[in-house]
């Protein structure tokens, strides 16, 4: 029979962890104790990687823990800030989903891998015992030191207990600064001279940058993403012209993010420009120095922007989920380095233009969710280096051109079941390293929750 002082212990005992479990519900822990004991089984998965990985991961607590993150923005994170080559990035990415250590969404149902060129179609999001793992152990070190660092404005102060150390510099690689409106007054003047990649995220109509944002030289990757409904306007992008070591930005729901004379020029040498769910695509210039193009939700353009086929540096080219955009220009072959191409998800566009033949270079070809394209050029069979092409989802496109058997280098196919049967017949007579991969359809409106 259990004494009286045990039967106490065990309701006072049962009534201290359900404070504890509510307050660790609100990541409001009550001592070191319980979120030591909290973490000791994730810390074990965390514990189990590599240095790569572990530094990869911690990378994740810059972002809010109820926000998706474009697979995209963080891998630029670890190319620029790890020094990483982007397939081995993406490698990580992979291991660490298959791993539970972050939630990966995008991937079709049905894929058995992750092509290495849907990196911009997935979202990561992040468990929250493990975000609040990685959050804790890349605070541990003092604030001026960290390698990471989080700065968000609360009721109305910027810098909070920032404060204290202004006129320091700060050590951060990587800073994340979370707002609501700001305008150039609201900023204080901080020293980040070591700083490589930026997040700017807030929520708000109206937003100006940071005016300390010229001082920090060594800048690679910049992030600006509004993260309310409606789309903001910005100011400030004069600030980028003189951040010569800047080499990606990343802009998220903005209204013409290259309007006017300052914002092109601002962003004149940059190699990659990401722009979702913005307006003022049709002003892209032909940026000199670019080679990697990706462009994502609209739902007003019906042509691509003027001068975007006379970029003759672009590597790698996306567009994505631009609802009524029917006509790719007919000088796409223009783009002759070009090596990577993604029109995915363009319910209107009717058909390719033929001078894709002319893209000579071309290794990945992607054109799902192109719902009417109802067939592909003869002249695809010119890409003789074209290794992946992924064409599922387009109800549509039922027959294939004869010359798809000159595809010497193609490896994968994933399509549909109608079209894959004449695939395999392509590769029964001439390609016979061609792996075909039969999906289902797939419907989904993640993309909405971004």
């Amino acid at each position: 029979m259990v004494s009286a002082t045990a039967s106490c212990m065990q309701v006072e005992s049962h009534k201290t962890w359900k404070r504890a479990t509510n307050k660790i519900s609100k990541r409001k822990y009550t001592s070191h104790y319980q979120r030591k004991g909290l973490y000791t089984l994730p810390q074990i998965n965390f514990n189990s990687l590599d240095d790569v990985h572990k530094e990869c991961l911690l990378d994740l607590a810059l972002f809010p823990v109820d926000r998706k993150i474009c697979a995209d923005a963080l891998l630029d994170i670890w190319v620029y800030v790890e020094k990483l080559q982007r397939r081995d990035a993406f490698a990580i990415l992979s291991e660490l989903a298959d791993r539970n250590l972050l939630n990966l969404t995008g991937n079709p149902r049905g894929s058995t891998t992750i092509p290495y060129g849907n990196a911009s179609e997935l979202h990561i999001s992040q468990r929250d015992v493990i975000r609040d793992l990685i959050f804790y152990l890349g605070h541990e070190d003092n604030i001026l030191h960290r390698k990471r660092l989080f700065i968000e404005r609360k009721n109305g102060s910027l810098l909070g207990k920032h404060e204290l150390f202004r006129g320091r510099a700060f050590d951060a690689q990587i800073l994340c600064i979370l707002t609501g409106p700001m305008e150039e007054n609201d900023w204080y003047d901080m020293n980040f001279p070591e700083t490589e990649s930026l997040l700017l995220l807030f929520t708000s109509t109206e937003y100006c940058l940071p005016p300390f944002l010229k001082t920090m030289k060594k800048l690679k990757f910049l992030m600006i993403s509004n993260c309310g409904i409606d789309k903001a306007t910005v100011e400030g992008l004069d600030v980028l012209s003189s951040l010569n070591q800047l080499k990606s930005v990343r802009m998220e729901r903005l209204i013409s993010p290259l309007g006017g004379k300052q914002g092109i020029e601002a962003l004149q040498n940059i190699e990659k420009l990401s722009l979702s769910l913005c307006e003022g695509f049709e002003n892209i210039p032909a940026f000199t120095s670019l080679q990697d193009l990706n462009l994502d939700h609209n739902n007003t353009l019906e042509e691509l922007p003027l001068g975007i086929c006379n970029i003759p540096s672009i590597l790698s080219f996306s567009i994505t989920n631009f609802h009524q955009l029917q006509n790719i220009p007919h000088d796409f072959g223009k783009m002759r380095n070009l090596r990577m191409l993604r029109l995915s998800a363009l319910p209107c566009l009717e058909q390719l233009p033929a001078s894709i033949g002319k893209l000579e270079q071309l290794e990945y070809l992607n054109i799902s969710l192109c719902e009417i394209l109802t067939e592909l050029p003869n002249e695809i069979g010119q890409l003789k280096k074209l290794r992946e092409l992924n064409m599922r989802e387009c109800s549509s496109l039922t027959t294939l051109p004869s010359t798809v058997c000159e595809l010497c280098s193609l490896k994968l196919v994933t399509c549909d079941e109608t079209i894959g049967k004449q695939w395999l017949r392509a590769k029964n007579t001439s390609i016979p390293d061609l792996s075909v991969q039969i999906v289902e359809a797939y419907f989904s409106l993640d993309w909405l929750d971004i």
